[in-house]
């Protein structure tokens, strides 16, 4: 019993979220940096007849995972998640409890924190060691300020994160399942489950793309956001944005990447008529690889680009369209 580290999982439709595996990765890294064992690396699933989900944690990430099953908890509400949770964290006294920044997730960090009477540091982006303590990079005041916390001697240390902050956890490991049963009853339930309403299909999920190709306020109008588009679609990528794009309403605020938008860290993001705002920057230096486009050789961009190109990106973004076209065998 006990660990050092406590993931909560998330699934839905009979799949685990993948923020899930992006939290083990981020356990795994601080385990590396405190000097903690693998081994104190735990999941905490919650849910009915989801064994297989909980092999499938076990298999990539968790030594091992508390899988806490009842009728009560089939469905997410807060008090049934909540409580069962908060029960959890007590048995097993983890140093830091990780929750993804997700509906599910702001709905019940608040709830678990309560119950434990510690502080809760929400929406992060980072978190690091330094003198030997955690932490927590987090944005205010409507994502612009940077605010780094501690969030002193209270245990565990809870805090959700962005998705989209961490790489996701890719190695393979031999966890256990070790099943309770969830500390609430159905007839304890002060809150009911009614349904689940999806939103339009199609939404723009930038955290889990693998390519993203943004524009800045260089490229000038809404209508020359063809030129990024078509690189986006030759590539088979996203599209993002800067602040000053959405803010112009040239694109609806879900291609925004920064402070204030989404945190992604694709394995290749290109920016383009994008200056480098630290605002923006700290959504997408995570990013496996950078490519930056802009006329001015002093951007602040091309001092986290593994590629710059200084030049009018009317002419560089077509041609690099062109030239993957090309490669691909497309007309």
């Amino acid at each position: 019993m006990g660990c050092k580290a406590l993931v909560l999982a998330e699934h839905e439709g009979g799949a685990v979220r993948e923020v899930t595996y992006e939290l083990l990765g981020l356990a795994h890294r601080l385990a590396g940096e405190a000097g903690w064992g693998a081994g104190e690396i735990k999941a905490l699933l919650v849910g009915r007849s989801i064994d297989g989900l909980a092999a499938e944690i076990a298999g990539r990430g968790a030594a091992e995972v508390i899988y806490a099953e009842g009728t009560a908890v089939e469905q997410y509400t807060g008090d049934g998640h909540g409580r069962t949770i908060e029960k959890v964290v007590r048995d097993e006294a983890p140093a830091i409890l990780l929750i993804g920044h997700t509906p599910n997730g702001w709905d019940v960090a608040p709830i678990v924190a309560a119950g434990l009477g510690v502080p809760l540091a929400t929406e992060c982006s980072a978190v690091t060691f330094e003198e030997g303590r955690p932490r927590f990079t987090r944005k205010i005041f409507n994502g612009k300020f940077i605010q780094v916390v501690e969030l002193g001697e209270a245990r565990p240390l809870l805090a959700t994160m962005q998705k989209g902050a961490s790489p996701a956890f890719s190695g393979k490991t031999q966890g256990t399942v070790r099943k309770v049963a969830a500390a609430v009853a159905e007839g304890d339930l002060r809150a009911r489950f009614v349904e689940i309403k999806k939103g339009e299909a199609g939404a723009v999920d930038l955290t889990q793309a693998p390519i993203i190709v943004s524009g800045g306020r260089g490229l000038g109008a809404a209508e020359k956001f063809s030129v990024i588009r078509e690189l986006a679609a030759a590539l088979g990528g996203q599209i993002g944005a800067s602040r000053p794009v959405t803010d112009m309403g040239w694109l609806p605020h879900e291609h925004q990447v920064g402070s204030s938008g989404v945190t992604v860290s694709p394995k290749l993001y290109i920016a383009c008529g994008i200056s480098g705002a630290i605002q923006h920057i700290v959504g997408m230096r995570g990013s496996g690889f950078i490519v930056a486009v802009n006329k001015d050789a002093d951007a602040p961009i091309f001092g986290v680009a593994e590629v710059g190109v200084v030049g009018d990106l009317f002419e560089i973004v077509p041609a690099l369209t062109k030239a993957v076209k090309d490669a691909k065998g497309q007309s």
